[in-house]
């Protein structure tokens, strides 16, 4: 029931503020997307700024470029060297630290190139290389691709041209789909994995080596460079992600049992 004023009027709820300019461009990586992570959080941010977030999840090397192309306010996103590159090169005002998880290698239960036995994730693609068996890349410059060919180099290995090896250039979904096609490997961030480990046969066969850290951090579009960048929406998300009530959500945040992200300490 509504209550009636001293003046005898009603008194009407008080909804959230609108902001000037309510649109507001994320460009992502599709694993924010894919896990479910921002259908679960982003209408929190909605309801209680008057935001209406537009998202484009296309991988965190297309996300800055959108981002240099005028075409995004904000970005998530997890390669930190093309972050850091981005902000050297003044795209970027601010960045901050919102949540990690890790990368996991998947392959068939068959195991052809006894990866489940290997040392670590770099002996796991020397026995990949060594037995030729199919391998599924993102091929995208997205934050996964960028870490499996940083994986490759490291174990001082060029599949790239091998018939073997298949660049799909798409997201993280779509290359676990066709590894378990193919009965091939492949590398995923853990919290896409959850969301699909019901959904296909493979089996995680290689995980927890350091160097499979998985940062994710959100950046602001410097508006010198685009005067039409929503910066006050961009800065309301970055507080509102990282701050209390995002940083809860995000924590709180599980697919099939498994926390798909985590908190900086």
């Amino acid at each position: 029931m509504l209550a009636v004023t001293a003046f005898g009027s009603l008194a009407l709820p008080v909804a959230a503020q609108s902001p000037d300019q309510p649109r507001l461009r994320l460009a992502t990586t599709t694993s924010t997307e894919q896990t479910g992570l921002l259908d679960a959080i982003l209408p929190v941010f909605e309801k209680e700024t008057g935001y209406r977030v537009e998202v484009v999840a296309v991988g965190t090397g297309a996300s800055l470029k959108l981002a240099q192309n005028g075409d995004a306010d904000v970005v998530l996103v997890h390669a930190r060297a093309l972050e850091d590159a981005f902000m050297a090169a003044g795209w970027g005002i601010e960045r901050k630290d919102v949540m990690y998880n890790d990368f996991v290698l998947l392959g068939p239960a068959s195991d052809p190139a006894d990866v489940a036995h290997s040392s670590g994730i770099l002996d796991a693609f020397s026995r990949i290389y060594a037995a030729g068996s199919p391998f599924v890349s993102r091929g995208d410059n997205s934050g996964t691709d960028v870490k499996e060919k940083d994986l490759w180099k490291a174990a001082k290995l060029a599949p790239k041209s091998l018939a073997w090896y298949r660049e799909i250039g798409q997201g993280m979904a779509q290359d676990i789909t066709m590894a378990d096609q193919i009965g091939g490997y492949t590398i995923s961030d853990r919290g896409t994995w959850f969301a699909m480990m019901n959904k296909v046969s493979l089996k995680i066969l290689s995980q927890g080596d350091k160097g499979l850290l998985n940062p994710y951090g959100i950046i602001v579009v410097n508006p010198a460079k685009w005067p039409s960048t929503n910066l006050e929406g961009a800065k309301a998300l970055a507080d509102w992600i990282t701050g209390a009530e995002g940083q809860s959500l995000i924590a709180g945040y599980k697919v099939n049992g498994g926390q798909c992200f985590f908190l900086f300490k």
